[in-house]
């Protein structure tokens, strides 16, 4: 296991016991408890708590700054997919659609087994044509997918 993924393991616990959709930290008080430089701390936040893993950050610099980070919650799966579809198009890349993706097996809206064929159909290797098309195409067929997915639940 890496750094980077004691971190978000780490993180991620605060919110299961605190309960709360909000946490805040102080990056230079995360990386002296994880004996890592701060900028360790900034890629965890930057990589594994992003909007489309169903976060949003807001951080103020300085003596008393902090980094809150905030569980983006929804009132049902219908919105989530309705808000991903938004966020993923008109492009998407593998890496965001690989997060989306995770997002909705972590939320049992997909199953790991769907997770995968998904993935292997929007892989850049399947869908080998130029950029900006392929994040294009690939943003189309998970826009296809996850309305299916809206209706079927």
């Amino acid at each position: 296991m890496s750094i980077s993924d004691i971190i978000e393991a780490y993180l991620k616990e605060i919110f299961k016991s605190k309960g709360d959709e909000m946490i805040e930290i102080k990056r230079n008080e995360m990386a002296d408890h994880f004996e890592c430089v701060p900028s360790q701390i900034n890629y965890v936040i930057n990589t594994r708590f992003t909007v489309e893993r169903g976060y949003l950050i807001e951080s103020k610099r300085g003596g008393g700054g902090y980094i809150r980070i905030i569980r983006i919650e929804h009132r049902d799966d219908s919105h989530l997919i309705d808000d991903i579809i938004k966020l993923i198009n008109p492009e998407v890349s593998q890496q965001v659609a690989e997060n989306v993706l995770e997002r909705l097996y972590n939320k049992e809206i997909i199953t790991k087994r769907e997770e995968k064929i998904i993935l292997s159909a929007i892989d850049r290797e399947t869908l080998a044509v130029k950029l900006p098309y392929r994040d294009e195409i690939r943003a189309r067929i998970l826009t296809n997918i996850f309305s299916t997915l809206k209706y079927m639940k």
